[in-house]
């Protein structure tokens, strides 16, 4: 006789969260029973929240538009001794022409680190008596030769603009149409309401933050919406796999399968942030703290809350709008009411 414990076997409408397992277990096996689905009107009420806020922040405080939108002259000068820093720069920008400098950053690190002031266009006697000034007050490490300054045009971050515009729709008529052949139209429909809270909190995280929008802060935000759609279509297609005869059982419901397939993909999701979070903190931490480059701040910030607010949405938003989305359907609407009827009948036998 065999001292094997029999194995409990769970009909699908006793599923419930495997309680003797650890929440980490529970997590990993997607056994965790998670009520996400069924607290969408809570999920809802964050995200609504969290996008007013972003909308609010782009509104009144909006954004800082970088030299590559506006226009302007940029002012490079090598930090090539402890004396030549930001604030001491923009010092002597401030006492030679009289008013304060857009932003000063610095770039680079070591023996390559440079110092780069921008500012509105200036005429060739103010960039002339600015490159003296600098020149005269850091002598001798620095000359008139180590200070140069460039101009762009405004015309150039205009045409950039345009183009992002357009690759935005393009990207979000491409994923509407994708999804609507490769699963269904409340899928596209929930999919693309995922992408305009993405899209709206990102921003919005950067106008809070208040850094410059530049070139690199456009790639990033169409390189996380790639992430994006990538997390969601996972999903989806463990949503369609639970659902595909969803219709031939009444032990449960379509909101109850959907939330199933979150349950199981939750941990890939979690993966999948975790690997994607890391090397984007690890490019802020060596290359913008440590090396000192600038430059690459505005990429790093764009992708590291992209990348959360992607995984966010394609659980706690895109999941529970395709269920809403769904119930509106009568099929779904007849084959929810007949599962709760079941129910009913038998806790009442």
């Amino acid at each position: 006789m065999s001292d094997e414990k029999p194995t409990t076997v769970w009909a699908d409408e006793d599923y419930v969260a495997a309680e003797n397992r650890s929440f980490l277990s529970r997590l990993y096996t997607g056994t965790g029973a998670f009520d996400i689905v069924g607290r969408r009107k809570t999920w809802y009420t964050v995200s609504a929240v969290i996008m007013l806020i972003c909308i609010l922040s782009m509104v009144f405080r909006g954004f800082t538009p970088g030299i590559d939108f506006e226009g302007g002259t940029q002012v490079s000068l090598p930090a090539v001794s402890s004396s030549i820093t930001t604030d001491s720069v923009s010092k002597v920008f401030a006492d030679t022409l009289g008013q304060e400098p857009e932003s000063v950053q610095t770039a680079g690190a070591g023996s390559s680190a440079t110092i780069q002031l921008r500012t509105e266009t200036m005429s060739a006697e103010d960039a002339g008596k600015l490159a003296h000034a600098l020149a005269d007050t850091f002598k001798p490490e620095l000359t008139l030769a180590d200070v140069s300054s460039s101009d762009v045009s405004s015309t150039w971050g205009a045409e950039i603009t345009r183009k992002m515009v357009i690759a935005l729709l393009v990207f979000l008529v491409v994923v509407f149409i994708y999804i609507a052949v490769r699963f269904d139209r409340e899928m596209s429909a929930a999919a693309l309401v995922s992408l305009l809270f993405d899209v709206v909190v990102t921003a919005g995280a950067y106008s809070l933050v208040g850094w410059e929008v530049t070139p690199a802060m456009v790639i990033g935000l169409l390189t996380v919406l790639g992430f994006s759609v990538y997390d969601t279509v996972v999903v989806f297609d463990k949503v369609e796999e639970n659902t595909r005869s969803v219709f031939a059982t009444s032990r449960r419901t379509y909101g109850e399968q959907t939330n199933l397939a979150v349950n199981q993909t939750l941990m890939r999701s979690i993966n999948t942030t975790v690997i994607s979070v890391l090397p984007i903190i690890a490019l802020m931490v060596i290359a913008v703290w440590m090396l000192g480059v600038g430059t690459l701040k505005d990429l790093a910030l764009i992708q590291l809350v992209g990348v959360v607010v992607g995984t966010y949405s394609s659980v706690f938003l895109a999941s529970p709008m395709l269920v809403s989305l769904k119930e509106r359907r009568k099929d779904v609407k007849r084959h929810t009411a007949k599962v709760l009827a079941r129910r009913e009948k038998v806790a009442s036998a």
